[in-house]
């Protein structure tokens, strides 16, 4: 398989379980095993883009300003770049905020010794309980800040390749291109 289909079926399946996580966010454990398979898929990303192919470069992911277009500006590839590196910082803190606050729950992992002696002794039970703390709130609040950043970058990415990108977008969802069957 070469490299743009096998990036072509990467982003299929980034794109499927961070929409997956997305719509899951009240299920609990579900959601929290499809977002550390969506941190997993960007750390084989970020692994897979230390290979050496231009193609996976991360450079795609922020704008370069510099690059010399005389077409529509609205087409400009800086554009693209910006809606992608916009996906990718919203996937990458969601990723982050998400860890942290799960704490290893989901993957059985025991948190004892995540936490520290000072918040051990917060209240008469003796021990944590997920959600008491302040400082989870808010980084609950800015997990599904991130998250709805995320869904208005992907809807604006879609968008903006269907109008003025279409041949690609096509090719990345599978489908033939325009005029042909």
């Amino acid at each position: 398989m070469n490299v743009i289909k096998a990036l072509r079926l990467y982003h299929a399946f980034l794109a499927t379980l961070s929409l997956l996580a997305y719509a899951t966010g009240e299920t609990g454990i579900v959601h929290a095993w499809l977002g550390y398979g969506v941190s997993a898929v960007i750390l084989l990303r970020l692994l897979w883009a230390m290979g050496g192919q231009s193609q996976l470069g991360l450079s795609k992911f922020w704008p370069d300003f510099g690059i010399k277009f005389s077409g529509d500006i609205l087409s400009h590839p800086a554009i693209s770049r910006l809606l992608l590196a916009g996906i990718a910082l919203s996937l990458i803190t969601l990723s982050v905020t998400g860890i942290l606050i799960d704490r290893g729950q989901a993957l059985g992992i025991q948190n004892a010794s995540v936490i520290s002696s000072a918040y051990a002794d917060d209240d008469d039970r003796g021990g944590y309980e997920r959600g008491e703390r302040e400082e989870e709130g808010l980084m609950t609040e800015v997990h599904e800040f991130f998250g709805n950043l995320m869904l208005l970058f992907v809807g604006a990415h879609v968008g903006y390749l269907f109008l003025f990108r279409r041949p690609l977008a096509l090719f990345m969802l599978f489908m033939p291109p325009q005029g042909k069957k």
